[in-house]
């Protein structure tokens, strides 16, 4: 059965997206096929990892002017599964279209044809304040909140929890980003160091790198799953469930 995931930044800037496709990575390195689906319509951060041109995208297809079979882009054709991006890359006119709560409810139904296709979907959720993220919550089977390890994610993870509490969902993890030599967010299920930086593939695929044990952790934490990949011992313990 499909599992969905909503990951959701408290905040912008917060590496909300790059935490999607670390995991997105780890899972079609461990066999699994996955879909990651871009919520944050306005930043629109999934599409540096495509490179080449991106017609038609997410917002095209959530405003009815293309079908959801054309906007998937596969991805890291090296993993042992499969992995595909649903980017949004549109103009402000469209990305505009895409956030009525029409456009909302076809966001929706992209989930239900991911569900079909792929053991799991992931949503790169924006801070909640739009329909469509409204949408990918709703349709998630559990919710995530990221935030950075420091005191901005101290401050906004309760503020967002709010929020999605008062819509009316429950938040299932919070995942401590850039969880270094900071103090970690007291109530964090899982942690994640500091990425490279600027990166337009996945550093998770690397089984040598400390990212990728930390993200591996964190994901089969997350989707209830063991992916049996193998790391470096004394990176794979340094970080991981709290």
């Amino acid at each position: 059965m499909t599992e969905t995931l909503a990951l959701v930044g408290v905040a912008g800037g917060v590496g909300t997206t790059r935490v999607t496709v670390e995991m997105a990575a780890t899972l079609a390195r461990a066999g699994h096929s996955v879909a990651v689906l871009d919520a944050a319509f306005g930043t629109q951060g999934l599409s540096t990892y495509i490179g080449g041109r991106i017609e038609p995208d997410l917002t095209a297809v959530a405003t009815d002017e293309a079908g959801f079979s054309d906007a998937l882009v596969d991805v890291w054709q090296d993993l042992a599964g499969e992995a595909a991006l649903v980017p949004a890359h549109a103009p402000f006119e469209r990305i505009a279209r895409a956030k009525t709560v029409d456009a909302a409810q076809r966001f929706e139904t992209c989930i239900d044809h991911a569900r079909s296709r792929f053991d799991y979907v992931l949503l790169d959720v924006p801070p909640v304040s739009a329909n469509q993220a409204v949408a990918a919550v709703r349709a998630a089977d559990r919710r995530v909140l990221v935030a950075p390890a420091t005191r901005r994610g101290t401050d906004h993870h309760p503020r967002m929890r709010g929020r999605l509490v008062d819509l009316g969902f429950d938040v299932d993890a919070l995942v401590a980003n850039f969880a270094d030599d900071a103090p970690s967010l007291p109530d964090a299920d899982h942690e994640i160091p500091t990425g490279d930086s600027d990166v337009s593939v996945p550093t998770a695929v690397d089984p040598d790198a400390t990212f990728a044990p930390a993200v591996a952790a964190t994901t089969e934490g997350l989707c209830n799953c063991s992916l049996d990949l193998a790391f470096p011992t004394e990176s794979f313990l340094n970080y991981g469930n709290n």
